[in-house]
This record gives C-alpha cells, structure tokens and sequence, in this order.
C-alpha cells in the first residue's frame, strides 16, 4: 500500500463533474508491419497482459481514507480485469480525420471509474480516409488519471507498451503478481491520524525552504526589471466550461522547428512551440474580432523529476507562466520576444526552488481542497476573478526511434489534456520520430470550430517557417 502525495491527490481533489482530470494520447500505427500484416484485438489483449507488470499504475486502484482527512493509497486490485480496460470500437465510413477527433473528444469527455485502476484503452478501427495513414492503419487512445502519471513519467509508461522491433517480446516479470487485500476503516484511521499529527511540523520545514528562494525571485525582479505576467487578459476560454470537449491537431517537421530556431540565438525548440501557438490563439481570436490588446500568457509545466525517480509513477512537476506576445504580428519578432520571456521565467521558477514548492501541496488537505473546487465551480467565479493564464503548453519529449505496438509501427502521436473552469484550452504538445504535434484540448462550447483553430496552427507554423527562411534584410 502506497500513499499518493500531496501533488498527485491534488489532481483528485480538484476534478468536478464537467472537468475530469485525466490525461491521454492517441497514437496512429501501420500494421502491416506486425508479423503475418495484421493485428488483432486478441492479440493486443495478449500483448497488454504480457506487459502489465512493467507499469504499476495498470493494477493499482484508489482507497481513499475516512473523511477525506490525508490523501488516498494505492493498492493492487484485487478484482483487476483486463477486458475492462482494454476497449474496441470502430469510425464509420469513410473513416476521416474529424471522425477520428470527434470520437477521440467524446472519450475523453468521459470521467474514469475511481473504483478502479485509472486507465482506460480504445483500440479505434476504420482509418480509412485519413491523410498519410496505411490503409488498415488503426489508433490506439489511452487515457490515465493525472494522480497517477505525469507527462514525463506517462512517456514511461509508453515505453512499457512498445518495442523497438516489430517482434519483439517483453522481459517476463521478476517476480509472481500479488494483489493487495483493502484495508479496514479502522487501519485508514489510525494512519490518518499519525500522519496529521506529523504534518505540521513537516508543512513548516517545506515552507522555511522555500522562503529564501521566494525572496530571491522578488529581488531579480525589483533590481533588473523582469518583464512580468501580471496582467492576464480575459478570453472565451477563461470562464465555466462545460462536460462537452474538442480535440484537433497538426503535425510538423522537427527539423524545420530547428531550422526556424537558429534564426533567434539561443532559442529553443519549445520557444518555437510556443511561438506557434501563440500566432494560432493570434489568428483564431482575431477572426472572431476578440483578440485583446494585452499579451496572452500561458503556463508551462517543469518537470522536477531526478535520475533517482526515473521510472516511477506519479508526479514531479512545477510550472513556469510564459508571456505569449500575441500581441507581436511579426512572427520572428514574437519568437525573439518568446525566447527573453522564457529565459526570466526560468530563472524566477529556479530561484523559487520548484521542487521545494511542490513539496508544500503534500499538506493540502483532502476534504478542504475538494470543497474550494467545488465552490469555486458552483458560483461561477472562473468569470469573475481575474484569469490567472490563457492556456496550457506542456511538451512531452517522445520517443526518438520508431517504435511497435504489437507488431505494429507508430506514424503518428497526438495528446489529450484536462481543462478546467478558468482554463478552457489546453495544448499538448509530443514529438515522435522527427515530427513534432501541437494538439488542442478544449471546451466544445468555447472552441466549436475545431477544425478551423486547426488551421490556425497551420498557418501559423508555415508563416514563421517562411519569415525564418526569407533572406535577412
């Protein structure tokens, strides 16, 4: 039995009815590479069931404790069941890429089972009429709660799945499968209650950590002016959101992100991502004549993990807000405007000490927590306290090589993200095997047009892949 931390139940404690908090991606596979050309729904279950014991959050489900007094523990199911998990479903004809997307956005609109291990898979069939898919291409769409995993650690969890060959086989398990009796109300108590008893004082040793660095980024930003993010502008996307999602996306050339890079010294290719979005949420509120004169700004997660917790479930992150300069038209003058702005918020994130401040959410309490988020949904206040961002931008570093899923080679990998009232868009943002994709997760209500904020993306990529390839003036 494994107790969540403080982050990791937080993603519990703040999901609501119309704002679940799982994560998720669909990856596109040809299977004429799998042994005989073809791949079967049996033999998917097979392969998963040879695999599960490569990922702990595959068998673990939620006990949470009484009252809702400390966070939830984790425990080895003892009623698991596969085929409740693994899922297959098809697009009907002609099978095209907004099919695919609206099939993806209706699964993930939909809340996982708490009482059991928090993962669900849908193998997706009838890819029929979709740009660059083989035919017989097939999408598998995985979904997993974010008190389980995040980014970084989910790109683990894919590895747990794949091969680096088409036949490939997995390393067998080191020892026998045991799982886990629930425990009783009373051990749940007494464990509370010792845990409770501790955490003051432990609340304080986490919050004298990170006072000097608090007060080192106050001082970088008194003593050399560091453009700040203070001011958020209100959007569409910053009020109650509704149950219903979208989910589009775009896929580039890594190479061309790095061409466009070097045109800025010292940019990265997260400050081009970044660059693109900002040009698409640009172009999309501009055609809707609700572009505001202030810059959006958006909030970027850092991963904290350490090579000692490399391979382990859960999370390890910390965030940094990135001003978007959409208010920049000129797209390298946005990119060189993106690459200073990122280099001050990293420096303030490091000076707080991100690891330090994710140490402090291990004392939220649980019942509190949970009754602030359901508050802040009931009254509405998402439209009127001031935003505190615009968006989300998290990118997820892929995988490098090719890589196999029964057999089967990936051509393509897309993310899902979690919104939430306040926040109604969200870009995920993943690279595999020299493409990198920028995906949208929003509201249905706030982003109806899906397809044409996909564009956006488009054109906001070609333009600054044709401003970073014109001859300097």
């Amino acid at each position: 039995m494994q107790q969540l931390t403080g982050m990791d139940a937080s993603f519990l404690y703040f999901e609501t009815r119309n704002a679940p908090t799982h994560i998720g991606s669909f990856a596109i596979y040809d299977q004429s590479t799998a042994p005989g050309g073809q791949v079967t729904f049996k033999g998917i279950l097979a392969n998963v069931e040879r695999r599960l014991h490569l990922a702990r959050c595959f068998r673990q489900k939620l006990v949470t404790v009484p009252l809702d007094l400390d966070h939830p523990y984790w425990i080895e199911d003892p009623d698991f069941d596969l085929e409740f998990h693994v899922r297959h479903i098809a697009l009907p004809h002609p099978g095209d890429w907004r099919q695919l997307c609206i099939q993806v956005a209706r699964v993930h609109s939909r809340p996982l089972d708490l009482a059991r291990p928090l993962w669900e898979m849908y193998v997706i069939e009838g890819l029929d009429n979709v740009e660059g898919v083989p035919p017989g291409g097939f999408a598998v769409l995985t979904k997993i709660h974010h008190a389980a995993i995040d980014g970084v650690s989910g790109a683990e969890l894919a590895g747990a799945i794949h091969d680096t060959a088409p036949d490939a086989e997995p390393p067998p398990p080191e020892d026998r499968w045991v799982p886990e009796r629930e425990p009783s109300y009373l051990e749940l108590a007494a464990r509370t209650t010792l845990n409770n008893v501790r955490n003051p004082f432990r609340f304080v040793q986490a919050l004298g950590r990170s006072a000097p660095g608090l007060m080192n980024a106050f001082r970088d930003v008194e003593e050399h002016e560091v453009e700040t993010s203070a001011s958020v502008p209100r959007t569409r996307f910053n009020g109650t959101i509704s149950p219903h999602r979208v989910v589009e996306g775009r896929s580039f050339s890594l190479q061309d992100i790095r061409d466009i890079r070097k045109r800025v010294p010292g940019a990265t290719v997260n400050d081009v991502i970044l660059t693109v979005c900002s040009g698409a949420l640009r172009a999309y509120l501009a055609h809707h004549d609700e572009l505001p004169e202030e810059s959006l700004v958006a909030m970027a997660p850092i991963s904290v993990r350490t090579e000692e917790e490399e391979g382990t479930a859960g999370n390890r992150i910390s965030a940094m807000s990135v001003t978007l300069y959409s208010d920049e038209p000129e797209p390298l003058e946005r990119l060189r405007k993106v690459y200073v702005g990122t280099q001050a918020s990293k420096a303030t994130a490091e000076a707080i000490g991100a690891r330090t401040m994710t140490d402090i959410t291990q004392f939220m309490p649980g019942a509190l927590a949970g009754l602030a988020a359901r508050l802040y949904t009931r009254l509405g206040l998402a439209n009127a306290v001031k935003p505190f961002l615009n968006t989300v931008i998290t990118n997820v570093p892929g995988p490098r090589i090719p890589l196999y899923f029964t057999g089967a080679r990936m051509v393509g990998l897309y993310g899902m993200g979690p919104v939430m009232d306040g926040m109604g868009i969200i870009h995920p943002v993943f690279s595999c095997a020299g493409r990198i994709s920028i995906s949208v997760t929003a509201c249905r209500a706030m982003l109806p047009d899906p397809g044409f904020y996909a564009e956006c993306l488009q054109n906001a990529f070609d333009e600054l892949l044709a401003a970073a390839n014109a001859p300097a003036p």
